[in-house]
């Protein structure tokens, strides 16, 4: 028994660090991974695919993303698809979920609590949905599968011990812990919520599919039971065996740049080539080090130069800073040694002390390159 699974594809989803361009790229690459998911289901000759919440994003979505879904999943024709709404396209009268004409092999959990889907006989795949966008319970609260066989779950919600590595501003959602799953007489549970992926004896987080936002590392797949999907192949004793399989259309990276030590722009610029050269997709650039004062940079510039190899590229200077001998120029009887020493007498933050005198600094200088990043 082949089972490809998938969860947070987040159509629809706003890309809100992105310019609207991109991001409209970004949008058609998530409809693009999901004809890859469903490309592989039928290359790899799946019994089902499943879906564990977040395809889409209800406060965002538009009518053709409907009409997507609906002729995507048809398009798998005798291949079951079970999907199991989450806390972004809660279940509602409203939603897709509801509204869709969905084909014959397209199976809807409607209920926030487990019900039954008897795949074949002696294996059933208990799921349940999100009916609202927060508040829903555990879901294996009081819960026992009563079906004889193989019994698996199939919902959206945090596993508590995860929680802590799924990055800052992750909230739980129909928290459960990992023993409740044997114990509600499950073999195994295809989650979804978790954008990190999660490989558990008893659960399988398959991970975005798509990259969102920086720092989402790794390949992104299904799992036949990869990072954005997983094949799982269940065997008659319950066991699990898995795949990852990358399904990602885009790369999002992040690259550090060294400039300390640059003595000119021309510096900073050749060290940002020579990091970049080779790379592709979209970039968060980090550029970084203590450079001589008299270093201008452009950051219009140095944006120019590193998208000639990449996509896109969101930089980030605040890393970068002037060398400036405080301490001998605090001595000097000049008006800007008596500035410096106004400063460092001041009452302020430490980083607002350093935007204060650097651009003070610079301005005394005669410079136009005055706000620090």
């Amino acid at each position: 028994m082949k089972i490809l699974h998938f969860a947070d594809l987040h159509l629809d989803t706003a890309f809100a660090w992105a310019p609207a361009d991109i991001a409209h790229e970004r949008r058609q690459a998530i409809h693009d991974t999901l004809i890859r998911i469903c490309d592989v289901a039928r290359e790899r000759r799946v019994d089902l695919l499943t879906c564990a919440g977040d395809l889409y994003e209800q406060e965002r979505f538009v009518p053709d993303t409907a009409n997507f879904l609906v002729s995507t999943f048809a398009g798998l024709q005798s291949i079951p698809v079970l999907l199991a709404p989450g806390n972004h396209d809660w279940f509602s009268p409203e939603s897709i979920y509801k509204t869709a004409k969905w084909s014959p092999n397209v199976h809807v959990f409607r209920e926030d609590r487990l019900s039954k889907f008897e795949l074949q006989p002696g294996l059933t795949i208990w799921g349940a949905a999100h009916c609202a966008p927060a508040n829903t319970d555990d879901f294996l609260s009081h819960f026992h599968a009563h079906s004889i066989g193989i019994n698996l779950g199939l919902f959206h919600a945090s596993e508590s011990s995860g929680l802590c590595f799924q990055g800052e501003g992750k909230k739980p959602y129909a928290p459960f812990t990992a023993g409740e799953i044997p114990a509600a007489g499950l073999a195994h549970a295809l989650l979804g919520h978790y954008h990190t992926p999660i490989d558990d004896q008893y659960y399988t987080y398959p991970g975005n599919p798509e990259p969102l936002t920086f720092g989402e590392t790794g390949d992104r797949g299904a799992v036949l039971l990869e990072r954005g999907a997983v094949l799982l192949e269940i065997g008659d004793n319950g066991s699990i065996k898995r795949e990852r399989i990358r399904v990602s259309q885009t790369i999002l990276q992040q690259i550090e740049v060294d400039v300390s030590g640059a003595g000119s722009s021309q510096d900073v610029l050749d060290r940002v080539k020579n990091a970049l050269a080779g790379k592709t997709g979209i970039a968060q650039v980090f550029i970084k080090g203590e450079v001589s004062p008299s270093v201008l940079l452009n950051p219009a510039v140095l944006k120019i130069e590193a998208e000639t190899y990449l996509d896109w590229v969101q930089l980030q200077l605040d890393g970068v800073k002037p060398t400036y001998d405080l301490e001998a120029i605090s001595a000097e009887h000049t008006v800007r040694g008596q500035f410096v020493r106004d400063v460092q007498g001041a009452t302020l933050e430490e980083a607002e002390r350093r935007r204060v005198l650097i651009t003070g600094l610079r301005a005394l200088d005669g410079r136009e390159d005055l706000e620090v990043v």
